[in-house]
């Protein structure tokens, strides 16, 4: 928050004491404060400042997730209502109003203004890399999400209102900037900008750019989609990454010390510091568990039917977690029970038996108990609220599934099948004959289900607007997020995205 506190301390050394005339300045300049700053300081402050918008359950995630046919946030009797902002989500009926929408929206933008901020204070190249691929980004999430993007230069007058950059310039300075920038990021570890987190990064733009030109209709240029086969097969050939024996333990409190998969994580302290990834657990886990949830979100019945029985990533007991509670890591399907094997019940007394068939909004005394419910990081009992489970942004599932999806767009199926039979052998679950858009975009649900990815997938796809359980089909207005009304009125260079 250094940041911050160097603008409001530029702000009062504007007043005089002597002269009843104020004179205000937005920036002071560096000497005058070279005592104050520490580059390393304002970059940790950035990375921190990713925890909110990412790992709380109700900022991007929630964008991204419930806005899905992979997540549900019903209404329980007087739980969850929340004057319907989950169910909205759901259903495709948000507004520009809407609070987690907003204040999303406004969360990622301070992170853009505040690795802006770093690059006027003389950081290192190394520093200066890290700060402009965290900008990148959370560039690309806002683009992603809201197709426009409020930038600043670094140096340029706060009083002044920011520009606003279109989808074809969000692409191309994104782009630009990894480019300048790679050889100044380290290797790594994963919980710090690196240099294969930035190629991830890349993939995704060149992916998912038709997507940004062009939501309703998106094209697949062949030079982007070779690119990205490129990119993946620069990442398989370093030798830095294999499947995980263990699907779940690229999720788990130790996973920055086991995980084969993981490029760009968040980085938390077990019992030191972390953001809300606990609320991957805490947020689908019934009363009656432990630790106590807050009995809230699940998958639809037809995502959880789309996975073989065998299929590891459906369910697995996991060290650490079903010994100690007698929860698995996947779904929470059927009858639960405590660690010594005792049926547990709600809180009404009825078997506590997680079924497939969940309703938006749910009444009667089956409440409790509709849906399957998601533990995909597996519990940390160890360190209280400040838990150790890395949050994980990329990983090479992932970007073997990206590279599957290039080849298949560019006739190369053959590949792609092989790819993802790879994938699914690893996983235990069985081959498949074919492989087209369809069967692709089912097991990229399959592989990376709650990881904040179906939405974009869903769009890219060309489904994301379809009809599926406790939501209707809806209009292409739907492809984008309205720019809140208070970013409007702070800001006349944005405009409202079509339909609101």
């Amino acid at each position: 928050m250094k940041n911050y506190f160097i603008l409001f301390l530029g702000l009062m050394l504007g007043f005089s004491c002597t002269d009843l005339e104020p004179e205000i300045r937005d920036t002071i300049t560096v000497e005058q404060n070279a005592d104050l700053i520490d580059v390393e300081n304002l970059l940790t402050a950035q990375y921190e400042a990713l925890r909110l918008p990412y790992q709380d359950q109700s900022r991007f995630w929630a964008a991204q997730q419930h806005t899905s046919d992979e997540t549900i946030g019903p209404t329980r009797g007087p739980d969850w209502d929340d004057n319907g902002i989950w169910r909205s989500l759901h259903d495709h009926s948000w507004s520009p109003d809407h609070d987690f929408l907003a204040s999303t929206f406004s969360e990622l933008l301070q992170v853009v203004f505040g690795t802006t901020n770093i690059l006027q204070f003389e950081p290192t190249p190394e520093q200066e890399a890290q700060a402009r691929f965290l900008r990148a980004f959370v560039m690309g999430s806002v683009l992603d999400g809201w197709g426009q993007v409020p930038f600043r230069e670094a140096g340029a007058p706060l009083l002044e209102d920011a520009t606003v950059l279109g989808p074809q310039e969000t692409i191309d300075f994104i782009i630009s900037e990894l480019q300048a920038i790679s050889s100044n990021l380290p290797d790594g570890p994963a919980h710090v900008a690196n240099k294969d987190a930035a190629l991830v990064l890349e993939m995704k733009l060149l992916l998912n750019r038709g997507v940004y030109l062009n939501r309703a209709a998106p094209s697949f240029d062949a030079a982007d989609m070779n690119r990205v086969n490129a990119i993946a097969q620069q990442l398989t050939n370093s030798g830095k990454y294999s499947l995980a024996t263990n699907y779940f333990d690229n999720f788990a409190p130790t996973n920055d010390a086991i995980s084969t998969e993981n490029i760009f994580t968040g980085l938390n302290q077990g019992g030191i510091s972390s953001g809300n990834v606990r609320s991957r657990w805490f947020c689908t886990l019934h009363y009656n568990q432990n630790p106590s949830g807050w009995n809230g979100f699940s998958t639809l019945g037809d995502f959880y039917a789309s996975f073989e029985d065998d299929d590891a990533r459906r369910a697995t007991d996991y060290e650490g977690s079903t010994e100690v509670a007698g929860i698995n890591a996947g779904f929470l399907a059927g009858q639960q029970f405590d660690q010594d094997g005792n049926a547990l019940e709600d809180r009404l007394g009825n078997p506590l038996a997680f079924t497939p068939e969940v309703a938006i909004q749910e009444s009667g005394s089956n409440l409790e108990v509709t849906g399957v419910r998601v533990v995909k990081y597996p519990i940390d009992y160890n360190n209280g609220d400040n838990v150790d489970n890395d949050y994980v942004f990329y990983r090479y599932a992932d970007v073997l599934l990206m590279q599957a999806e290039a080849l298949m767009r560019t006739g190369d199926s053959a590949g792609a099948l092989d790819i993802v039979n790879n994938i699914r052998t690893i996983r235990g679950a069985s081959a498949l004959s074919a492989i087209d858009e369809a069967s692709l975009l089912a097991e990229r649900g399959r592989e990376l289900y709650w990881e904040g990815h179906r939405r974009q997938d869903l769009i890219r796809f060309g489904r994301f607007l379809d009809a599926w359980e406790e939501k209707p089909a809806t209009g292409e207005e739907r492809l984008l997020f309205p720019i809140p009304s208070r970013s409007l009125a702070g800001n006349p260079n944005l405009v409202q995205n079509p339909g609101y």
